[in-house]
């Protein structure tokens, strides 16, 4: 099913939702989403019999600062039967960077909302357990937002860097040859 096609088979599976076709480098169907449909959407995307995506593959985002609207949020999606991919994108402001959870749909989407939210700071709505998962609790801000400040004082935590010595490390990479065949 090519791009158009699926585009109509979405709006006809899900009318009033506002499903635009977007343009993609790389060849894979991309389509962009209002954040107010993006629950509809996703739900007949996994339930639909001729579409049946029933397997999300990443959930991602992306700043664009200082453009506006600020950040798009990804969403990888796969169907299995109908040997397809399709990414579903959001465009998202800054002021109103959160949409619906879509851990009812995918459980899988769980740690993935997380990172986002640890990395970007966009919300998930009705998430289980928003919580950090890859900075510690008490770190400030998100750091891959393009406006987080790079310079960071903080003091390190390990004494010394891992040192190998140059026969060490030709062995290690003969060795990971040697297991790769």
């Amino acid at each position: 099913m090519d791009a158009t096609a699926l585009v109509r088979s979405l709006v006809e599976r899900a009318p009033g939702a506002r499903v635009e076709e977007a343009p993609s480098v790389d060849g894979q169907t991309t389509v962009f989403v209002e954040p107010t449909d993006l629950p509809r959407v996703l739900g007949t995307l996994r339930d639909a019999p001729a579409l049946r995506f029933t397997f999300l593959a990443d959930l991602t985002a992306v700043d664009y600062w200082p453009r506006d609207p600020r950040f798009e949020l990804v969403y990888h999606l796969v169907s299995v039967e109908q040997r397809q991919r399709l990414r579903v994108k959001v465009r998202l402001a800054a002021e109103e960077a959160h949409v619906a959870s879509a851990v009812p749909l995918w459980p899988a989407a769980n740690w993935l909302e997380r990172e986002v939210w640890d990395l970007f700071g966009i919300a998930f709505d009705g998430h289980p357990d928003p919580r950090r998962l890859l900075m510690p609790e008490d770190w400030e801000g998100h750091p891959l937002r393009k406006d987080y400040p790079v310079q960071i004082r903080m003091t390190p935590r390990t004494s010394e860097p891992m040192q190998v010595s140059e026969a060490e490390f030709r062995a290690n990479l003969q060795r990971d040859r040697l297991a790769r065949r």
